[in-house]
């Protein structure tokens, strides 16, 4: 289906992408939301719609020894998927399935997800595009497959538009995730946040927190020094 690949890369090389050039293809999203994710060497974690492995790979650049289960349903993207594990060297299990559908995964200590949430508007004419941005499935689903999985106090991330702060909020608590984390994304200073990460623990109990968030953009719209440093060097986001 995709046979028009380029190799591009992300971290500033860390990371080699091979991803459709007329697909969905990876922009700040998943490196944001793998910097989010507060594994450590060793832990087990799961990404559902990986795509051709962008966020699982930026996060296995910045952690290593990581058990890494990625899933998509659509097979030729987990191929890809497959290849690019390959070509970075990282170990990973690549599913394609229905991750709504999915049932005796192992325990893992951290999900993440970059799902389709844009729920109005015309969707792409392009399949690969329409499939990774334009919802088909409640949000709620996608937060309850991957919270069915973690262990206690394992977390759960994941990179919306702000709009959908209070849904993504309600729905993590739904499915028994709770001290919930609001990160905002602000493109400039003194501009409204349009993305947000947010993340929970399974059986988290403590209160909720806003943190300070990141500014990607300078005036001039060059990077800020504190974005250049997830996007290029592979900082965490905590």
């Amino acid at each position: 289906m995709y046979s028009n690949l380029s190799e591009d890369a992300l971290l500033g090389g860390r990371v080699k992408l091979l991803q459709p050039r007329d697909g969905f293809r990876a922009a700040l999203d998943p490196v944001l939301l793998a910097a989010f994710v507060p594994a450590r060497p060793g832990d087990s974690v799961l990404e559902l719609g990986c795509g051709t492995g962008a966020a699982f790979l930026c996060l296995a650049a910045r952690v290593g020894g990581l058990a890494i289960t990625a899933v998509d349903r659509d097979p030729a993207l987990v191929d890809i998927a497959q290849r690019n594990a390959g070509l970075n060297l990282r170990p990973a299990e690549i599913r394609s399935a229905d991750a709504r559908e999915l049932r005796h995964l192992p325990p893992m200590h951290h999900a993440f997800a970059n799902p389709p949430y844009w729920a109005g508007g015309t969707p792409s004419p392009i399949p690969g595009r329409r499939q990774a941005a334009h919802e088909d499935a409640p949000l709620g689903e996608w937060i309850q497959a991957m919270a069915r999985p973690l262990r206690h106090k394992g977390t759960l991330s994941l990179v919306l538009p702000a709009a959908r702060f209070a849904e993504a909020a309600a729905e993590l608590r739904e499915a028994g995730c709770g001290a919930v984390r609001l990160f905002p994304l602000w493109p400039r200073l003194g501009t409204a946040a349009k993305r947000i990460l947010i993340q929970a623990r399974r059986g988290g109990a403590g209160p909720d927190e806003v943190l300070p968030g990141l500014i990607l953009h300078e005036a001039d719209g060059r990077y800020t020094a504190a974005a250049e440093a997830v996007l290029r060097d592979a900082s965490a986001l905590t």
